[in-house]
C-alpha cells in the first residue's frame, strides 16, 4: 500500500532537536536525584553493589509494574540501574520503558530507546505512536507510523486506532483513506476498536455517510461503538441526529454508560431541548450515574444554557463539592440569559466557598458587570485577572473591552486595546463595536483603515459594525466605498452585510441603492425586510413600506416588534389611521403589546394620526413605561393642543421616578406653547438646570422664543435671542419670523428673514412668510419684490400638498388639482359648501392671499386650496358622521382654518387636520387650538 512520501532526513533532524535531551547523562542524574530517592520504593537497586542478584526477568517484572501504574521515577531508576550494569538488551524491558516514557510525555527518552534498539518490534512502535496520539502530537504519530511502515512491520489492532486517531486529529482524510486501505489489506476492518476509529476519522472529516456505513459494518457493536458515532455528531453540531442515534441504540438493547449520557446532555444543550434533557437526566438517575461529578456538571451546564436556571441550581446543590467547572457552568448560564445579578451573587458565593476563580469565571463576571454597569467591580476583576497572569490572553482582553465600553468607560476600553501585544480580528471588532455602541461613530470609522493597515483583515462582523456607524453619520461616499469593498472581498452575499448595506443606504437617503440590493438578494430574511421597510418609512414612502410588509407576509415571514414599529412609524408619517389600526391588529395577534418598542410606536402613530384617545389607551397598555413612552405621550398631547393635560402627564412621570431628558423638556415647552401657558413655560425653562441637571439647547430656546412671540411679547423674545449663550440657528430665527407674521411686525420679520436667508438660503418658507407679513399690512410693492427675489435666486415655493386616507388608500391633492377621477364631484361639493358657508356667516380671508388679483379671483383661489379639496373628497367618500382626517405638508392657512370651523358645524363632522406644526380638531364650529397656532 502506497503511503505519502516524507523527507525523513529533514524530519529526523528537526524532531531530534526538539525531543532529545541535551545529554543522556542528565537522565541518569535525574534518576538518582533527591526527589527520586525520596519517592522511589526501588531505591535499593541503585545502592546494591551486586548486579548479578537481579536477573533480566526481574527487571522486566519491575518495569511492568511501573508501566501499569505509570510511576515514572522508579522506572527511571530501574532503567539507570540496568544501564549501569549493562542489562539493557532485553526487548521486553525496553518495550515497557518505551511505553512508560510515552505515557508520561518523555518522548525524547522513548524515541531514543526505539532508535537504539537493534530491531524495534511492533510493540515498541505501537507504544511510541500511541503516546504521540494520546497527547495530541498527531504529526509525530504519523511520522512514526511512516517509519515503522518503511521497516516492513505490519500494524495490529492496537496500532491502527492510534494512527487513525492522529489522522482524525489533523483531519487528513487522504492519509486516513490510505491507512484504511492498509487496515483492509491486513484484515482488521471487522475489529471493533479499529472500526470505531474509522468511524471517528470519517465523521471528523465531515464524511458522515461513510462514517455511518462503516459503523453498520462493525459486526458486534458495543456501547463504545455507539458512543464513537454520536459523540462525533455532537461535536459537529448535528445534535438532532445524535439524539436519534441514541434512541436507536437504546431500542437495540444496548445499555448507555456515563459517556453516552454525557454526549446526549451536550446534544440537548445544543438543541435547547429541555424536554429531551429531562429524559436524559432520568436515564442518569435510573442507571445510577447521577452521582458522577462529570455528569452533574454537564447537567448544570445544560439546564443553565437552556435557561432553566432553577433546575440548574437544584442539580448544582446536589453536588457535594462543586469544583470550578460546576461554578463556571452556573455563572455562565446566568450571564447568557441576562441574569447578571444572579451571576454575580453566585460568583460571590463561590469565592466564599474557597474555590479559586479562573480565567473563564472572571470573564463571565466581567460580562455580568457590563450588563448592569458595575464599573468598580469590573475594575476589581481586572486586577484579579492581572494577578492570575492572564494579561496576554486575547479572550480576556476582549471581555475587558466589552465591560469598560458597556460601562461608558471608553478611555479604559481603548487603553486595554492599545496595551494588547497581539491584536487579532476579534479584538479589533470589539473596539470598533464599542465605539459604535457608545455613539462614537467617527472613531469607529477611523479605526477601520488602521485595522486594514495592521494586516489583520476583516470579516462580516467588521463590515456590519462599520456600516452601522456609516448609517448614523450618513456619509454616502463611505457607504459606497464599503459596498465596493464588500463585493471585492466576497462578503456582498453575506446576509448580515446585505442587511447592513440596506440599512446604511436607507439612512443615507440612497433609496434606489437600498432597493437594488434588496431585490438582488437571493434570500431575504426578516431583518432585510425590516431594514427596507424602515428605509421606506424614513424616506417618506410609507405606502411602499406597507406594500413591502404585505409581500413579506406572502413569503411566510412572521413579523417581529421591530418591523411592526417601522410600519407604525410609516403610518404615522402618512397619517394613515386605518392602516395603522390594521398594523395594531398584527401587534395584538403576535403578542407584541408587551414589547416597549412596539408600544411606544403605537402611541406615536395614534398621536400623529389624530387620535389622541387611542394614543392614551396604547400608552396605558405599555407594561414598563420608560422615558421614550412618557415623552411620546407628552409630545402627542402637546401636538393636539392639550397643554395642561401634557403637563399633568409630565408631573405624573416625575412621581413615578422617571427622569426626563432634553427631548422630554422640548415636548413640555411645546405643550405650553400650543396652549399659551407662558408662565408655566418660563418656570420650566429657568429651572431646567437646577431641577433636571442639563443645560438648555437650541430647541429649548426656539420653543420659548416662539411662545413669547405668539403671546405678543416680541421684545422679550428678541431679548432672549440676544442673550442666548450660543449663535441662534434657523429654528430660533424661524420661530421669531412666525411670531412676526402673526402680529404683523414688519421690523422684526425683516430682521429674522435676513438671518434666515443667510443661514438657510435654499428654503422658500422664509420668502413666503415675509411676503405674508407685507401682504397683511398692504405692502404690495414689497410682496412683488419678494416674488422677483425668489425668481432671481431660483427659489421655488414649496407647493401645498394634502393627503387623506379612505379605505386603506392614500389620496393626494394640490391646490387647483383636477387629476382625481371624482374631480367633478369634489368641485361640486365645494360649490355646495360655498353657498352654505356664506349663509352661515363665513367671509373668505382674502388678505392672506399673495396674488395681486381681484377679490373674486382671490376667493376662488382660496376655495381650491389642497386641504379644502381633501376635505370635500372626504365628505363624498366616507360614511356620514365619520371623522375626516387630513394631513398637510405646510402650515394651514388662516382662511382654511376659518372655513373648517364653519364646515364642521354645517355638516356635523369632526375634521382632524395635521399641518406641519400641530393638530387641529375642528368640531361644532370651533378648533382645539383655540385659534392660537
Amino acid at each position: 500500500m502506497k503511503i505519502r512520501t516524507f523527507n525523513s532526513l529533514q524530519f529526523q533532524k528537526s524532531h531530534l532537536q526538539r525531543s532529545y535531551p541535551s545529554s543522556f547523562h542528565r537522565f541518569q542524574t535525574s534518576a538518582t536525584s533527591s526527589h527520586a530517592k525520596k519517592s522511589n520504593p526501588f531505591l535499593s537497586l541503585a545502592q546494591d553493589p551486586n548486579p548479578t542478584s537481579f536477573s533480566v526477568p526481574y527487571y522486566s517484572k519491575l518495569l511492568s509494574k511501573c508501566n501499569a501504574s505509570k510511576t515514572l521515577y522508579p522506572g527511571m531508576q530501574i532503567h539507570a540501574h540496568a544501564l549501569k550494569f549493562g542489562s539493557t538488551n532485553d526487548p521486553k524491558s525496553r518495550n515497557f520503558l518505551i511505553s512508560l516514557y510515552a505515557k508520561r510525555k518523555l518522548f525524547g527518552y522513548a524515541r531514543k530507546l526505539v532508535d537504539e534498539s537493534p530491531e524495534p518490534d511492533l510493540v515498541s512502535w505501537s507504544a511510541l505512536i500511541s503516546g504521540y496520539a494520546q497527547n495530541g502530537l498527531a504529526r509525530d504519530a504519523i511520522w512514526a507510523f511512516h517509519e515503522m511502515h518503511l521497516l516492513g512491520l505490519k500494524c495490529n489492532e492496537f496500532t491502527f486506532p492510534s494512527v487513525l486517531k492522529a489522522c482524525a486529529f489533523t483531519k487528513d482524510l487522504e492519509l486516513g483513506r490510505q491507512v484504511h486501505g492498509i487496515v483492509v489489506v491486513n484484515g482488521f476492518e471487522s475489529d471493533e476498536y479499529v472500526g470505531n476509529s474509522l468511524v471517528v476519522l470519517y465523521s471528523k472529516c465531515g464524511k458522515f455517510g461513510d462514517s455511518r456505513r462503516l459503523f453498520e459494518d462493525i459486526p458486534e457493536r458495543s456501547v463504545v461503538s455507539w458512543n464513537a458515532l454520536f459523540s462525533c455528531y455532537v461535536q459537529s453540531d448535528y445534535f438532532g441526529e445524535a439524539v436519534e442515534l441514541f434512541r436507536e441504540m437504546v431500542l437495540s438493547g444496548i445499555r448507555p454508560n456515563e459517556f453516552s449520557l454525557s454526549s446526549m446532555i451536550n446534544a440537548c444543550t445544543g438543541l435547547e431541548d429541555s424536554g429531551e434533557g429531562r429524559k436524559i437526566h432520568g436515564f442518569l438517575i435510573k442507571l445510577g450515574y447521577d452521582s458522577d461529578p462529570f455528569s452533574k456538571n454537564a447537567l448544570v451546564d445544560m439546564y443553565a444554557k437552556i435557561g432553566n436556571l432553577e433546575d440548574a441550581v437544584v442539580v448544582f446543590e446536589e453536588i457535594r463539592e462543586p469544583d470550578i467547572v460546576s461554578w463556571n457552568a452556573l455563572i455562565a448560564g446566568c450571564v447568557l440569559h441576562d441574569k447578571h445579578d444572579s451571576a454575580l451573587e453566585f460568583f460571590g458565593q463561590m469565592r466564599l466557598s474557597g474555590t479559586h476563580s479562573n480565567m473563564f469565571t472572571l470573564s463571565s463576571a466581567l460580562k455580568a458587570c457590563a450588563g448592569i454597569g458595575l464599573k468598580e467591580l469590573g475594575r476589581q476583576l481586572h486586577c484579579n485577572l492581572i494577578k492570575l497572569n492572564v494579561g496576554s490572553d486575547p479572550f480576556v482582553h476582549v471581555g475587558l473591552i466589552d465591560m469598560y465600553s458597556k460601562s461608558g468607560l471608553m478611555n479604559d476600553a481603548r487603553m486595554v486595546f492599545n496595551l494588547m501585544p497581539d491584536k487579532d480580528l476579534i479584538a479589533w471588532n470589539a473596539v470598533i463595536s464599542a465605539h459604535s455602541q457608545n455613539g462614537e461613530d467617527m472613531e469607529a470609522l477611523l479605526l477601520f483603515p488602521l485595522m486594514h493597515e495592521a494586516g489583520v483583515g476583516f470579516n462580516q462582523t467588521t463590515l456590519s459594525t462599520v456600516l452601522k456607524s456609516v448609517a448614523s453619520l450618513q456619509v454616502n461616499y463611505v457607504c459606497k466605498q464599503i459596498h465596493a469593498l464588500s463585493a471585492k472581498s466576497g462578503f456582498e452575499s453575506d446576509r448580515y452585510v446585505v442587511n447592513s448595506l440596506i440599512d446604511a443606504y436607507g439612512k443615507c437617503a440612497l433609496l434606489e441603492d437600498a432597493t437594488r440590493i434588496f431585490r438582488e438578494c437571493l434570500i431575504v430574511d426578516l431583518v432585510g425586510f425590516t431594514s427596507m421597510i424602515t428605509a421606506y418609512s424614513q424616506s417618506g414612502q410609507g405606502e411602499e413600506a406597507l406594500k413591502l410588509y404585505l409581500e413579506m407576509l406572502d413569503r411566510g415571514i412572521e413579523p417581529d416588534p421591530y418591523v411592526c414599529s417601522s410600519l407604525l412609524n410609516a403610518c404615522a408619517n402618512l397619517s394613515a389611521y386605518e392602516q395603522g389600526k390594521q398594523v395594531h391588529v398584527h401587534v395584538l395577534k403576535h403578542g407584541f403589546m408587551y414589547d416597549n418598542f412596539a408600544g411606544n410606536s403605537l402611541v406615536n402613530m395614534y398621536a400623529k394620526c389624530g387620535s389622541i384617545d387611542d394614543a392614551e389607551r396604547a400608552f396605558s397598555s405599555i407594561p414598563e413605561r420608560g422615558i421614550v413612552s412618557w415623552s411620546a405621550m407628552i409630545g402627542g398631547l402637546a401636538q393636539h393642543g392639550h397643554g395642561k393635560e401634557a403637563l399633568r402627564v409630565f408631573n405624573q412621570m416625575l412621581k413615578y421616578g422617571v427622569s426626563p431628558n432634553q427631548i422630554t423638556l422640548v415636548s413640555v415647552l411645546c405643550a405650553c406653547n400650543h396652549a399659551g401657558l407662558v408662565t408655566e413655560a418660563q418656570n420650566y425653562f429657568r429651572s431646567m438646570k437646577e431641577l433636571f441637571g442639563f443645560e438648555r439647547m437650541q430647541e429649548h430656546y426656539a420653543c420659548m422664543i416662539d411662545l413669547l412671540g405668539r403671546a405678543g411679547r416680541l421684545d422679550e423674545a428678541m431679548e432672549l435671542v440676544n442673550t442666548m449663550p450660543f449663535q441662534a440657528d434657523g429654528s430660533v430665527w424661524g420661530a421669531l419670523l412666525g411670531a412676526a407674521r402673526i402680529h404683523k411686525n414688519v421690523e422684526i420679520g425683516q430682521r429674522a428673514a435676513e438671518m434666515l436667508l443667510i443661514l438657510e438660503p435654499e428654503k422658500s418658507g422664509t420668502h413666503v412668510l415675509l411676503a405674508n407679513i407685507y401682504a397683511s399690512v398692504g405692502m404690495w410693492n414689497n410682496v412683488a419684490k419678494m416674488r422677483r427675489l425668489m425668481k432671481d435666486c431660483n427659489v421655488k415655493k414649496e407647493p401645498g400638498v394634502s393627503w387623506i386616507e379612505v379605505k386603506d388608500k392614500i389620496y393626494t391633492f394640490i391646490a387647483g388639482d383636477r387629476s382625481h377621477v371624482q374631480s367633478e364631484e369634489i368641485y361640486a361639493k365645494l360649490d355646495e359648501l360655498s353657498e352654505r358657508l356664506s349663509k352661515a356667516g363665513y367671509i373668505p380671508k382674502v388678505e392672506f392671499d399673495l396674488h395681486n388679483v381681484e377679490r373674486d379671483e382671490k376667493e376662488k383661489l382660496l376655495y381650491h386650496h389642497s386641504e379644502k379639496l381633501a376635505v370635500a373628497f372626504g365628505l363624498i367618500a366616507t360614511p356620514a358622521g365619520a371623522p375626516i382626517r387630513v394631513k398637510k405638508n405646510l402650515r394651514v392657512c388662516m382662511d382654511c382654518h376659518t372655513a373648517f370651523k364653519f364646515i364642521s358645524k354645517i355638516v356635523s363632522r369632526e375634521i382632524i387636520l395635521r399641518d406641519i406644526n400641530r393638530y387641529h380638531h375642528f368640531k361644532d364650529g370651533s378648533c382645539s387650538c383655540g385659534d392660537y397656532w
